[in-house]
């Protein structure tokens, strides 16, 4: 069994990718990899994409050890890879959010036209504490919660209930556990979804996404430089992952 497994449902129109190296669910190199050749070979007649996670978790995000600065060029070039991908597909796609969805998890979950969470779900950006930065959130969230809020969860790192989710605007639908969230979810793709054209769909999509997808395709290889060539040549960025890797308070400098 993989790190993704793919499932096809309604007769092929839905394809489901789980996370699958519970508990955590990390997006580590072999993970994206497997996922970045999934979505590779997602078929025309495919009308929605979902992401879920195995277990209780979604994902806890990408894998820290892999944002250290020999490491994170890589590691941003296969992650970023992944939301080139889903803009190039043009295939709506959702998440399916149970328990905790932070950092890379929570932006693939971002990426997402839907997001369905049952009341287990916390969702953050806690890359700040580790001296870091989200790039595609901080590309996504303003565009999605506005400007003031996107702020909020990016400095603060701070983890958000269901309930914030939902008033932020994130959310589409909201049960009360994980069994309740799949079957509700098939429930709205079969009337939502499933009577449109596929075709349409993308075509529908990209037009929706015309603004958000300029924004991703113009800024995130910068993001990534910055992040690369400029924050991980930083003290205290350095401090941040190895204190936690080493299980510690970080020491900052402030430089």
């Amino acid at each position: 069994m993989g790190k993704i497994t793919t499932e096809s449902l309604f007769s092929g129109q839905v394809v489901r990718f789980t996370l699958n190296a519970p508990k955590a669910n990390v997006l580590d190199a072999e993970m994206m990899m497997a996922l970045q050749s999934a979505l590779e070979e997602t078929g025309t007649d495919v009308k929605l994409i979902q992401f879920t996670g195995a277990g209780d978790h979604f994902s806890f995000g990408a894998s820290v050890p892999e944002h250290s600065k020999e490491n994170a060029p890589e590691m941003l070039r296969h992650f970023h890879g992944l939301f080139k991908t889903i803009m190039e597909l043009s295939v709506p796609s959702m998440a399916l959010v149970s328990g905790q969805c932070l950092g890379g998890g929570f932006e693939l979950a971002l990426a997402c036209n839907f997001l369905f969470l049952d009341k287990t779900a916390r969702l953050g950006q806690p890359e700040i504490n580790l001296g870091v930065f989200a790039p595609p959130a901080s590309l996504i969230l303003p565009l999605k919660v506005g400007q003031t809020k996107a702020d909020e969860l990016l400095l603060t790192g701070k983890t958000i209930k269901p309930e914030e989710v939902m008033q932020s605007g994130l959310g589409t639908q909201l049960f009360d556990d994980q069994q309740s969230m799949i079957k509700g979810a098939d429930a709205w793709v079969e009337n939502n979804i499933l009577p449109k054209s596929a075709s349409s769909l993308r075509f529908a999509l990209k037009a929706a996404r015309t603004g958000f997808n300029q924004n991703l395709s113009a800024n995130l290889d910068d993001l990534a430089r910055f992040y690369t060539e400029e924050l991980m040549k930083s003290h205290d960025a350095n401090e941040g992952i190895k204190s936690f890797l080493e299980k510690r308070n970080p020491e900052w400098t402030n430089s």
